[in-house]
Formats: structure tokens, sequence, C-alpha cells
């Protein structure tokens, strides 16, 4: 064997990994397909059920809410059970769901069929970050982070390509039926092919490799005690109430973006399903970049911790600067530009933000305060598509645009000024 120096990976661990990031990207786009098809399918939703702007807010919220509310308890059930059979039957439930939103006749049936959705997808991205810390040491978390995280704006890039040409060929149930039944096979194949690394059956090499920032095997097992003790941490607070930030602007153009094109800047829906696309396929780069571009940023800074959260707070000041114009502008060609720069910027924070949980928290708990985090974003994409249906029916998209921005500005204030160092084992 190779002698296996600080940055060699080791070729078993380096198969797993790869495997790993895989399923966990195909898992991803699948999970963004389902919340982007409500997104998508919107016009012809709202007039069949006959639904108004301010109900549409209240059905693309609808999902953020239990989403939100299942990360406080889904966060400690993947540290302590694991993310094979967690995120494997979080993908079955939510499989069930959106295929359940197919058969919709009425706005009652279609909420309580994006609460189940919700629900089901809520082990995807503290599972994701478990995988993350199981496979890889701290020193290289940022890039698989990205890479996962990748999967967010690819899913919602793809969706109106794939479904809105299915929905014109067919109908707007067909789009929930078929996303339905890719992720039931996604749930088998996850369940089948992924496990987590087991010390026992691993070389000294493969051990150090993935044990030199951390001696992760003696940290203790996660509990509700260990859980709750994270809320004593003004970090924990910090990135709740900055993810809100992010998360809530992201969430506006997520669910908003084709209906706002059609709707405020009068494009045909074939128009709008390409210039709502570009933007997401930018968002995809930014994951990329960002993950890979955190790593680097994180070796040369004072501490992990501060370099992985001065990359959110800029690119979380990026979404901020860019919206200004990009709700302001006459043409349709610059805005799409602008909007193609926040999501960009939203996605880049996004990865900053899960690779910041998996140094900010201590190892039995990375699941567990990423899952906050989400809890507090979600929280912010709950709301963001009621706020935004309501000052678009009263007033237009402009108005909501610009609180979006300025609810992303206290996000980024919230992660400089709050999470200043790790929390303690």
């Amino acid at each position: 064997m190779k002698n296996n120096t600080y940055n060699e990976t080791p070729t078993r661990i380096l198969r797993r990994q790869q495997l790993s990031l895989v399923l966990l990207v195909v898992c991803g786009v699948i999970n963004y397909l389902d919340r982007a098809t409500l997104a998508v399918a919107n016009e012809y939703i709202r007039a069949d059920l006959g639904l108004s702007l301010g109900q549409m807010g209240l059905l693309l919220s609808a999902f953020s809410w239990s989403y939100a509310l299942c990360q406080l308890p889904v966060g400690a059930l993947v540290d302590k059970i694991g993310p094979r059979w967690l995120l494997g039957g979080g993908l079955v439930v939510w499989s069930l769901a959106q295929a359940a939103g197919g058969f919709a006749a009425t706005f009652g049936y279609f909420v309580l069929a994006r609460i189940a959705l919700g629900i089901g997808e809520a082990p995807q991205f503290p599972a994701a970050a478990r995988v993350v810390s199981n496979w890889f040491p701290a020193r290289a978390r940022g890039t698989p982070t990205g890479i996962y995280n990748s999967a967010s704006p690819l899913g919602v890039a793809l969706a109106p390509l794939v479904l809105a040409p299915l929905i014109i060929a067919t109908s707007w149930h067909w789009a929930f039926f078929i996303t339905g039944a890719m992720g039931l096979v996604a749930a088998l194949v996850w369940v089948v092919l992924y496990r987590d690394p087991v010390r026992a059956d691993m070389t000294a090499a493969e051990q150090a490799y993935l044990e030199v920032d951390e001696v992760a095997a003696a940290a203790p097992k996660a509990n509700f005690a260990s859980w709750l003790a994270l809320f004593r941490y003004r970090v924990t607070w910090g990135m709740m109430l900055g993810f809100f930030g992010s998360v809530y602007l992201n969430w506006v153009y997520l669910t908003w973006l084709p209906g706002y094109l059609r709707t405020e800047r009068h494009m045909d829906l074939a128009y709008a399903g390409l210039a709502a696309s570009v933007p997401f396929m930018c968002g995809f780069a930014g994951a990329l970049i960002a993950g890979w571009a955190s790593d680097r940023v994180a070796r040369a800074a004072s501490s992990p911790v501060t370099g992985r959260r001065n990359a959110v707070v800029i690119a979380t000041l990026g979404m901020v600067v860019f919206t200004i114009p990009a709700a302001l502008v006459d043409s349709n060609l610059v805005a799409v530009a602008c909007i193609s720069i926040v999501i960009f910027l939203a996605n880049a924070s996004s990865a900053c933000a899960w690779s910041l949980a998996t140094v900010a928290a201590p190892p039995s708990r990375v699941a567990s305060l990423g899952a906050l985090q989400n809890f507090g974003g979600f929280l912010g994409g709950a709301l963001a598509p009621i706020l935004t249906g309501y000052i678009a029916q009263t007033w237009s998209f402009v108005p909501a645009l610009l609180a979006g921005a300025g609810i992303a500005f206290m996000g980024a204030m919230s992660y400089l000024f709050l999470v200043t160092k790790p929390i303690p084992e």
C-alpha cells in the first residue's frame, strides 16, 4: 500500500465518497424537482382549482412549514440512527405525497399533500451533512458539500425544461405522478447501495485519513439532552437567523419566479420556462464553485468557522445587492441576468452554510446543528411565498422583491456577529 499522506485519500474511501455523492445528488435533484413542480404548474393549477394569488402563496408555503418543523427532530434522529434508513424512509414518504398531489381536486387536499411532502423531504440535507462528516475529513468538506447542494438548483433548473413540455402535452397531474415514481426508484437504490463507514472494517490508514482533524469515534452518541444543549449557544441562533434571511430570498425566486415572469413580465409559458431555468443553472455553478472555494478560504482563515462564515456573509450580501436592480429595471434581459446572479449567490451561500455546520458543530451533532440551521432557513422559506403572494396581490412584485432583500441583509448580519467560534463537544 502507498504511504498515506495528509492530502491523499485511500482508494476504498475515495470510492465510497464518490458513490455517496452521486447518490446524494440524484436524490437531491428529485427532491427539488418535486418541490418545483407546483411552481412550474402554478398557472394551470390556479386556473383548474380557481385559486387566487394569495391562496397559491399559502399552497406554495404549506410544504415549507412542515419541512421546517420536522427539522427539529430529524437532525437528532439522523445523528442517532444514521442517514441510510432516515433518508430511505423519507424518500418513500415524500414520493407517495408527491404522487398524491396529482390527484388534488380541492385546495384543502392539495395543502395536505404538500404538508406530507415536507415531512418526507425533511431528512435529505441533514442526512447529507452527516454523510459528508462521516466520509470526509473536516479540512475537505466544502467541496462535497457544494456538490450535494448543487442538486438543489439543478433540480429547479431542470423542472421547467422537463415538466413544462410534459404539462403542455398531457396535464399538470402527470408531472406529479412521474416525479413521485422517480423518487420510489431512488429510495430503493439508496438503501441498497449506501453504507456508513464501519471503524472495525477500516485499515489504520483509512482511520487516520478520516480522523486526522478530530477523534470522531470517541464522540458520544447524540441524544435529546445534547440536542437541546445546542440552543444555549449564540452560534446556533446566528445560524438559524442567518439562514432564515438567505433562504427567504431564495424561496421568493424558487416559488414565484415562473409566475413572476408570466404575470409581471408578461412572458409566454415556453419562454418563461427557459428564462426561469437559466438562473438555476447559474445556481448549480454557484454551489459547486462555493464548495470548492470555501475549502480554500477556510484553510487560509484564522479558523475554519471564521472562513466558512465569511463566505456565507459575502454571498448573502451579494444576493441583496443584485435583487435591487432585478426588481427595478424595465429590461427583461437585465432582470433575468440579475436574478441569475442572485441565485448563483444564493446557492453559494447555502453550500457554505452547510459546510459551516460541519465545522461549527461538535462531531456527534453535525446533523443536529445543520437541521436547526435548516429549520430557521425554512421558516423563512415558509413565509416567503405567503408574503410575496400577498404583497404582489396588494401592490406588485417590486416591493415583494425589495422586502426579500431587506430580510436577507439582516440574515447576513446575524451570521457575521453571532457565529464566531465552534460549539464544544
